[in-house]
């Protein structure tokens, strides 16, 4: 009996420990958490059909899986590597289509004499380098833990890579909606730019937090089975 009054159950204990224990991304992170769940009611379904009462048979399946301790760091390099594609997916999708978006805004107002937008644009030129450099990793990133994974090793490194390598894009996509904002003010063809800006701001928000959760699995605890 738990501290609410529920009869505590060994499988449901289990699961929710386990689920506490492990990060990366959710929909990755449910589909394993109902495996572990259905491995261990078929577990319990095979001994309690040999006639061992539910109690018994739920604490015999938990030990035969191993403590939610002992299976976390497993299960984590799985959640980690699948974090590390969520990222590197979420950089080649944004950084391309930021990056056309520069371009367009680089040709608006064309031969304008302003000097401020002329400099926002120069240095959207260096971020929109820095979102090229990282599109061609998380490509690699895609790459190498795709169907290549299979016959290769993933590289130890490769989750902090790519979480440092999306951190760095967002900061420049950060700092790009700030360049592309200010060019808008003085630009003749200023919602051009204040949509590559809003753009540019969105991207930072799908790449920042993608970034900051492949950090967080990095720093997790794995073990490799193979």
């Amino acid at each position: 009996m738990n501290a609410i009054g529920r009869q505590a159950d060994p499988i449901e204990d289990y699961v929710a420990a386990l689920t506490a224990a492990l990060h990366g991304p959710a929909r990755a992170k449910a589909r394993m958490i109902e495996e572990i769940h259905d491995g261990l009611a078929d577990t319990v379904a095979a001994h309690t059909s040999e006639g061992t009462p539910y109690p018994r048979a739920a604490h015999q399946a938990v030990g035969e899986f191993g403590t939610p301790d002992e299976l976390a760091p497993i299960c984590q390099r799985e959640l980690t590597i699948a974090q590390a594609r969520h990222t590197a997916r979420a950089v080649a999708l944004t950084a391309p289509f930021l990056i056309a978006c520069w371009y367009v805004a680089r040709t608006a107002d064309h031969g304008q004499s302003w000097q401020l937008p002329r400099m926002a644009q120069l240095l959207a030129v260096h971020l929109a380098g820095v979102a090229t450099g990282a599109a061609l990793l998380a490509a690699a990133t895609l790459a190498t833990t795709g169907t290549l994974a299979r016959r290769l090793p993933t590289p130890h490194g490769l989750p902090v890579a790519v979480a440092w390598t999306g951190t760095t894009a967002s900061v420049a996509m950060a700092v790009a909606t700030l360049a592309l904002a200010t060019a808008s003010v003085l630009a003749t063809n200023w919602p051009l730019l204040a949509f590559a800006a809003a753009l540019a701001a969105a991207s930072h928000g799908v790449v920042a937090a993608s970034a900051r959760a492949c950090r967080r699995c990095a720093r997790l605890p794995t073990n490799d089975r193979r």
